[in-house]
């Protein structure tokens, strides 16, 4: 399996943004050449005119960069064309690259590496000394290094190495055979079933934290607006935006991270071969939603969750498939009536059946996958609560929230 390590760099800072620096100059120089020769001619350079052509107006230069972390600058551009054209056939209204960058991450591929016991020599251009790096001991028997990023965090206002590398690790088998639903939530991340039993892994953490994100966001923006955009204090504000904003991204990854690591465990623990993950990818696009729901809606990130539970799910060896969760949340599972629930609990006026939202939507989601059509499983179990991450529970041990929740409502799931 390939996986992304993280580990403090000891390079000092002016070396450190000279390299990010170089690697911004090649970047913007493409960039730059690209959109002049479109505009007079009309011609969408290729990536390898491109390249050629600044290699050119370098030669005889004196260079910082090895000749592949060269070319990993100037490939930049281009794959994010290449992004941003496929958005555009998937019908997002999205721009292709036209900013310059002062500075970019710079990257090292296998071909500028080099590996001599515990230290990972990084080349730079002919002449230079290489960077060394020595590998922690958890690295030190992986299979292969992959690639070498020198990322800057401006949350912390320091550089990182990231490390991506092959561990050799394969997957696991399977734990059985059975199935599993994840309905994604706003309110609450994730809930599932196995058509028995129904586990909501509850986060308000996460929730409150986009909302004051938003709110704090705001009002630093207003601040700022009453400035002269390029005034000492305009900047000033700028950067504080700029590392709330990474303070804030990477406290909800922490978040997001332990919520899927939590879903995984429970399909674990249930023996789960298939993780059925209700396809909410189009929830914003149903018109108008009010100005609160579209600031919820807009703030959840219900298609990274889906990738941190795809990717820690193959390494347990279960599969995840996307399954359509149309009427999933209205249809009652006992004697499929369909009923719009407010609130938290659904209830049922035609048989009363009663039971959590989270739970309904998410044995209707299984019930999709398994015989096309919602409300054919009726769950006979109980309800439990996890909690991944709470501030009010951190003092406890590692596994912080299996709070079971065992109400008449629970006791219909």
């Amino acid at each position: 399996m390939i996986r992304t390590h993280i580990e403090p760099c000891h390079l000092h800072r002016a070396e450190a943004d000279a390299l990010n620096r170089a690697s911004g100059e090649r970047y913007t120089q493409v960039a730059v050449f690209h959109w002049r020769t479109y505009r007079t001619t009309g011609h969408w350079l290729s990536p390898y005119g491109a390249e050629k052509w600044n290699d050119r107006a370098h030669a005889g230069q004196p260079a910082l960069l090895h000749a592949h972390s060269v070319d990993a600058a100037q490939q930049g551009f281009y794959k994010a064309c290449k992004t941003a054209r496929e958005c555009r056939r998937a019908g997002l209204d999205t721009h292709f690259p036209y900013k310059r960058k002062k500075y970019r991450t710079t990257s090292w591929k296998t071909s500028g590496m080099r590996r001599t016991g515990d230290t990972l020599l990084l080349a730079r251009a002919r002449g230079l000394p290489p960077i060394r790096i020595t590998l922690p001991d958890h690295l030190q028997n992986v299979l292969a290094v992959r690639e070498v990023r020198l990322v800057y965090a401006r949350s912390k206002r320091r550089y990182f190495w990231h490390i991506v590398v092959e561990n050799g690790i394969p997957p696991r088998e399977a734990p059985g055979a059975n199935a599993v639903a994840v309905d994604l939530g706003e309110v609450h991340p994730a809930a599932m079933s196995d058509g028995h039993d129904t586990v909501v892994i509850t986060c308000r953490e996460l929730r409150s934290q986009r909302q004051y994100t938003a709110k704090r966001l705001a009002i630093l923006r207003q601040r700022q607006s009453a400035c002269k955009r390029g005034s000492r204090l305009w900047k000033r504000l700028q950067r504080r935006i700029n590392r709330f904003l990474h303070q804030q991204a990477k406290r909800t990854r922490d978040m997001e991270h332990k919520v899927s690591r939590e879903v995984v465990n429970v399909a674990v623990a249930q023996e789960a071969g298939t993780i059925a993950l209700g396809d909410v990818r189009d929830v914003a696009d149903k018109g108008k939603l009010g100005k609160k729901s579209n600031q919820k809606v807009s703030n959840w990130s219900h298609g990274k969750l889906r990738q941190y539970i795809t990717y820690k799910a193959e390494a347990e060896g279960i599969s995840t498939e996307l399954v359509s969760e149309r009427a999933t949340s209205q249809t009652c599972p006992h004697c499929r009536g369909r009923h719009k629930p407010r609130g938290r609990v659904y209830t049922c006026g035609r048989c009363g059946f009663s039971g959590r939202r989270d739970g309904v939507g998410a044995v209707n989601i299984l019930s999709m996958r398994q015989h096309g059509e919602p409300g054919r499983i009726c769950p006979t179990g109980t309800t439990t609560y996890r909690i991944p991450h709470n501030v009010r529970v951190l003092r406890s041990p590692l596994d912080t929230g299996h709070v079971a929740c065992e109400t008449q409502e629970a006791a219909a799931l």
